[in-house]
């Protein structure tokens, strides 16, 4: 699988890793979501300034590392390329809110003192 942060998120919202048009954009995106991640209480380091970055860098456990990554690529997607129609945005934000309760969640019971 894929390490880089930024190849992979390209890879789920259907761009080429070779194709760099829109590497900004998703660059932007990815942070977004990473501040969203800190104000749940999961801080991920520096933001990522391009494809150098890599998943395995977040020093996150194998398990948090995967809801953080689903996370990210489900508002990665609604905020770069958001569904034709009401009903597949309400699904999507559905998934999204899905796993920033479970987030929410993982920080409340592993890293309450």
């Amino acid at each position: 699988m894929e390490d880089s942060i930024l190849k992979s998120t390209k890879k789920l919202v259907g761009l080429h890793e070779e194709f760099t048009a829109f590497d900004l954009e998703i660059v932007s995106h990815i942070n977004s979501a990473f501040s969203h991640l800190y104000q749940l209480g999961i801080g991920l380091g520096a933001p990522i300034e391009d494809d150098e970055a890599k998943w395995s860098e977040l020093g996150l456990p194998d398990h948090l590392l995967n809801m953080v990554k689903t996370f990210v690529n489900l508002k990665v997607k609604m905020a770069f390329d958001p569904p034709g129609t009401s009903y597949l945005i309400e699904a999507a934000q559905k998934q999204i809110d899905e796993q920033e309760w479970r987030l929410n969640e993982f920080v409340r019971v592993d890293f309450t003192p």
